[in-house]
């Protein structure tokens, strides 16, 4: 199925597919609060087209990974922070690393040689993915989010872009 799959820069035309793919994706899991979105505007707002990588099979939008500097200062502008959503329907078939493989392309090409991402101690099947995908632990926010009774880590990875 992964050969099937296409990849491009978001465009404004995909807002609605991806917030119901937000609305699918995240939950106590993997976000420390739901992500809600109050309009399209708002969402095009926080994620303006070509701000993700966006895969998909045919017609269906499948996943995307988010790309941005975590700072706006020039001296940070060489990272890369990621989020990534795969359509439950989906996940398993090699689409979350294609994406993953089009955004190291894509920093490469741009002077980016860092990639960060932040993950929830809850949610291990992302930690071997990531770490399946090249990233390493690079710290660790302990109990840092209270959810459902209980003090969650915040794990911080990173993967180095040559």
């Amino acid at each position: 199925m992964s050969d099937q799959v296409w990849i491009r820069l978001s465009e404004i035309r995909d807002a609605a597919a991806l917030m119901e793919l937000d609305a699918l994706c995240w939950d106590k899991h993997s976000t420390p609060a739901q992500i809600v979105w109050n309009s399209r505007e708002h969402y095009l707002q926080k994620c303006p087209p070509g701000s993700q990588l966006v895969a998909g099979i045919g017609d269906d939008i499948c996943g995307y990974l988010g790309f941005d500097p975590p700072t706006p200062l020039p001296s940070n502008s060489h990272v890369y922070d990621l989020n990534i959503a795969i359509h439950p329907s989906y996940q398993r078939q090699g689409i979350g690393r294609k994406l993953m493989e089009a955004v190291k392309i894509m920093a490469a090409e741009q002077g980016i040689c860092k990639l960060s991402l932040r993950v929830l101690a809850t949610n291990p099947g992302a930690v071997v993915f990531y770490k399946s995908c090249g990233f390493q632990e690079q710290g660790r926010l302990v109990r840092e989010f209270y959810l459902d009774g209980q003090y969650i880590d915040d794990i911080l990875m990173w993967c180095p872009i040559t």
